[in-house]
């Protein structure tokens, strides 16, 4: 009832329309796939802006939100509808309000919503401004990834009220509003990969930071790529610590991790079966030297894992912190920097 006629599939270099009428088996294959597989339901400009999450992460969200009957509910990045919908079945009618960004999404959101029978107010706006007027409300609740909480989303959850967002480019985390409303903290509650919102400059690809020039450097790397590929744990450290820094790992004959700054700086890193780990680098900075930094102090922290970390928001900051809010060590965050080193060091 939610997934709209055309939906968009990976085609090798590009994502291609699949449409419901011409292709109904490759169209539900993609709609109705497994619980770990979210379905593209929007492409512009070659990347996909919308989409049906897959069904894990939509339980978890949910389950996090610790929503109950009759809370008012804001929702921001309305989509097809149906996380809507699912949050207008608990709440009840009337409850929710959703907040969409793009007009023809919202248009296609109120039909599915109408049709489905859930009375869910659907407003057309940024949703970095939640719905000004509309709060406060009880619970809030984010689809799409940002990497500073909106301080409106904060100011708009009542004292006590729970607001459940993705943080940067992975996991998600479930904030308590204090009861004085001048501060908001809680745990991480889970790992995914969700949609940044929209307008953000998400810097350049792999491919535009690599481009064709030789490496600059090759160097040896002292750290076990395999425990990066299947540890979650140490990728969201090395996420808190290099907030500017985006890492992939692929396995197969050995391990190869991708590495670059969305700017000017990559690495690439490949550890065969039984030989010496290698890192080919490019550009002012040396990610793979920072990458085993932050590697080694997060095990001088203790090594937190995931569930280990948490994150509060305060009008002026927000900062994540691990194990303590008040005593554990802490990271401030702000929007990711782009630009060298220098220049990153040279900005307010």
């Amino acid at each position: 009832m939610f997934a709209p006629d055309r939906v968009w599939d990976w085609g090798g270099d590009t994502y291609v329309p699949v449409n419901r009428r011409t292709e109904l088996g490759r169209w539900a294959h993609l709609v109705y796939g497994g619980v770990y597989d979210s379905t593209i339901t929007q492409v512009t400009d070659g990347l996909p802006t919308s989409s049906l999450s897959c069904e894990a992460v939509v339980a978890d969200m949910l389950d996090s939100l610790i929503l109950e009957p009759e809370h008012t509910t804001l929702e921001l990045g309305t989509a097809t509808g149906r996380n809507a919908a699912l949050l207008s079945t608990r709440a009840g009618p009337g409850r929710v309000t959703s907040v969409e960004y793009d007009p023809q999404l919202a248009a296609a959101a109120h039909t599915n919503l109408a049709a489905a029978g859930a009375h869910v107010d659907v407003i057309v706006g940024d949703g970095e401004l939640g719905a000004p007027g509309a709060g406060p409300f009880d619970r809030v609740m984010a689809t799409y990834a940002v990497d500073v909480v909106p301080w409106a989303w904060v100011e708009q959850t009542r004292p006590g009220g729970r607001l459940v967002t993705p943080w940067g480019r992975l996991g998600h985390v479930a904030l308590t509003v204090a009861p004085d409303g001048d501060s908001a903290t809680g745990w991480m509650q889970g790992l995914a990969t969700f949609m940044p919102a929209r307008g953000i400059d998400q810097g350049k690809t792999w491919e535009q930071v690599r481009g064709n020039e030789a490496p600059d450097a090759e160097d040896s790397f002292g750290r076990n790529l395999k425990q990066l590929h299947h540890d979650a744990n140490v990728l969201f450290a090395l996420r808190v610590i290099l907030p500017d820094v985006r890492i992939r790992t692929e396995a197969g004959q050995g391990v190869t991790a991708w590495i670059h700054d969305g700017n000017s700086s990559w690495a690439t890193i490949v550890a065969p079966e039984a030989d010496q780990v290698v890192a080919y680098q490019g550009g002012p900075r040396r990610l793979a030297a920072e990458l085993e930094e932050a590697w080694q102090a997060w095990e001088a922290d203790g090594a937190p894992g995931l569930y280990d970390y948490g994150m509060t928001r305060t009008p002026q900051e927000q900062y994540i912190w691990s194990n303590d809010p008040e005593a554990g060590p802490r990271w401030s965050t702000k929007r990711p920097l782009l630009g060298t080193a220098e220049q990153r060091a040279a900005m307010p």
